[in-house]
């Protein structure tokens, strides 16, 4: 277990999940240093929405980009590795982007922390990697099935982290959210996509198909999960499921927000939202056995209480979003 008073690299600290974990580990009082993407603007994603902390060191980089990663790493003593690229339609049109993140950059995070002796290391990898589900729920036997660029580029990663435990010692778990929602997510994802959709006041909602199912975790939960898989040395060398084990099809999402809102919007299903036939993910829904017989982690929120918090901080943040044009 990593002390408080140690520090703490987390990559892809600016985006959605990166910057919830950020906020969860200044609560328990580590120092962190957060590395993010350079930019010519400074920006540093949504750590610019949180409170500065003394405890909170910012460090700019490119995780495809060894010395970058190195130099990051060379005073810390755990990682917890969620830079990313993540939206799925996109790896359709660059394939070799995710290669060069996810695959690359989970590289560079595994040699570093081989030449610097990192005492703990968390993978953050994805549902996606199961494909559509063989059986259900999901554990973490099932096989995995790259039916994206993304998803599998993410298998790479994550055998690529295994493969170091087991050549080079190298202290890796590998911590599988399924579908992650809450505040700060990215409209390219389905129920920010909804939610801003009708915020915007559109009478008719755009959709991609209706019928996949999703296990859906709010976004406290989901980083609260990673931080106990961090504790555990049970899990080294091993992947280790977040969900809820429970499921929801698309179309049923949409009335229960549409419900939630008070709304009266109708559905249209647009061609360039769906996804290739044999590409599309039917079903996911996850066996949390693992994690809640070997940890105290257990889901605090309901589908409804999420989307209910979720819904209220999009409420206030609508100018951070532009719910008439769709971003692959």
């Amino acid at each position: 277990m990593i002390k408080s008073r140690e520090k703490v690299l987390v990559t892809g600290a600016g985006g959605f999940i990166g910057s919830h974990l950020v906020e969860l580990l200044l609560r328990k009082d580590y120092s962190i240093k957060a590395f993010v993407r350079y930019n010519s603007m400074s920006s540093f994603g949504w750590l610019d929405h949180i409170p500065e902390s003394k405890k909170l060191e910012v460090h700019m980089g490119d995780i495809r980009d060894k010395d970058s990663v190195l130099d990051a790493m060379s005073d810390c003593n755990m990682v917890y590795h969620l830079a990313a690229l993540i939206g799925i339609p996109y790896s359709y049109i660059s394939p070799l982007a995710y290669i060069k993140t996810n695959i690359e950059g989970t590289y560079n995070i595994l040699e570093s922390a081989r030449h610097l002796e990192i005492k703990n290391i968390v993978i953050v990898s994805t549902s996606e990697t199961y494909g559509t589900a063989q059986y259900i729920p999901i554990d973490e036997q099932h096989p995995l099935v790259g039916q994206s660029p993304y998803s599998a580029s993410k298998i790479g990663a994550d055998q690529l982290a295994i493969s170091y435990y087991r050549s080079f010692g190298i202290p890796v778990k590998i911590a599988k959210p399924f579908n992650t929602y809450g505040p700060r997510q990215s409209a390219r994802a389905v129920i920010p996509s909804i939610i801003t959709q009708i915020l915007a006041g559109k009478p008719e909602i755009e959709l991609g198909s209706l019928t996949p199912t999703r296990d859906l975790n709010f976004v406290k939960d989901t980083v609260n999960a990673i931080f106990k898989i961090s504790e555990c040395e049970e899990f080294l060398g091993e992947v280790t499921n977040i969900g809820t084990n429970t499921e929801i099809s698309i179309g049923h999402l949409f009335s229960l927000i549409n419900k939630l809102l008070g709304n009266k919007a109708i559905l249209m299903q647009k061609k360039n939202r769906i996804r290739p036939t044999k590409s599309e993910v039917e079903r996911l829904i996850c066996d949390n056995t693992k994690i809640i017989s070997r940890t105290s982690w257990k889901p605090v929120y309901d589908l409804e209480s999420g989307l209910t918090e979720t819904i209220d901080w999009f409420k206030n943040n609508m100018g951070k979003y532009r719910p008439n044009k769709y971003n692959i």
